[in-house]
């Protein structure tokens, strides 16, 4: 079974996502504070993270950061956070998706169970991806710069395979949505834009020399070489 650990300070909604994601099939593990939440992340080493960035101890970003040091697992922020910028520094910050309270708990594991998808996803045309120096392998998630190991979280990976599973075609946000994420969602088109942005960071860290991801404007993205 999937282990998912919930860092949610609220006992009854906790509670209640515990019920759902465990008549799902998955394994619930619950935290109320973000100092035990780490714990239960060192010790459990879960699938996916529900994390919510308003913790009684700890800011949920701050949280975020920490596991981020060490860890790709997926995380799902939750949020009753009106403003943008905490939802987009989160995506900069490596979550992988984010829903905002009130939500329906139906929602939240159709969230997860888009991500998880999107992790089992079988490759379609080859197992090894690559353009120029950039190398992927879809069946062992790894991802590597003329042999420098590429660190991406599971959005990341997955959003970089669909563009160079299809190298100079041009995807628009919201195919690029729908081929990573499983499904439409209401907002997420911005957080295409978030995600580029950091593997591009994480490219030219590797290879200061080269893009490997253009912008389509009017458009969308596409993946191709060009030396800068």
């Amino acid at each position: 079974m999937q282990k998912i650990l919930i860092i949610e300070d609220e006992e009854n909604l906790n509670r209640i996502l515990q019920d759902y994601l465990r008549h799902s099939g998955f394994e619930p593990f619950s935290a109320f504070t973000g100092t035990r939440g780490l714990k239960i992340w060192e010790q459990e080493n879960p699938d996916m993270i529900l994390l919510d960035l308003n913790l009684p101890d700890m800011d949920g970003l701050d949280l975020l950061r920490e596991i981020r040091k060490k860890d790709q697992v997926p995380v799902i922020m939750i949020t009753a956070r009106v403003d943008e910028v905490d939802r987009l520094i989160g995506l900069e910050l490596g979550g992988d998706d984010y829903i905002t309270k009130p939500f329906s708990p139906r929602e939240v594991v159709a969230r997860v169970k888009a991500v998880m998808r999107r992790l089992n996803r079988p490759a379609t045309q080859s197992d090894r991806l690559s353009l120029g120096a950039l190398k992927i392998d879809l069946r062992g998630h790894t991802a590597s710069v003329a042999g420098k190991p590429l660190d991406l979280t599971p959005a990341e990976f997955q959003l970089l395979s669909q563009l160079i599973t299809e190298p100079d075609r041009a995807f628009t946000r919201m195919e690029l949505l729908e081929a990573t994420q499983g499904g439409r969602f209401e907002g997420y088109e911005r957080t295409i834009d978030i995600h580029i942005k950091n593997i591009r960071q994480k490219l030219r860290k590797l290879d200061p020399d080269t893009s490997y991801i253009q912008t389509v404007f009017g458009v969308g993205y596409r993946a191709g070489q060009t030396e800068k």
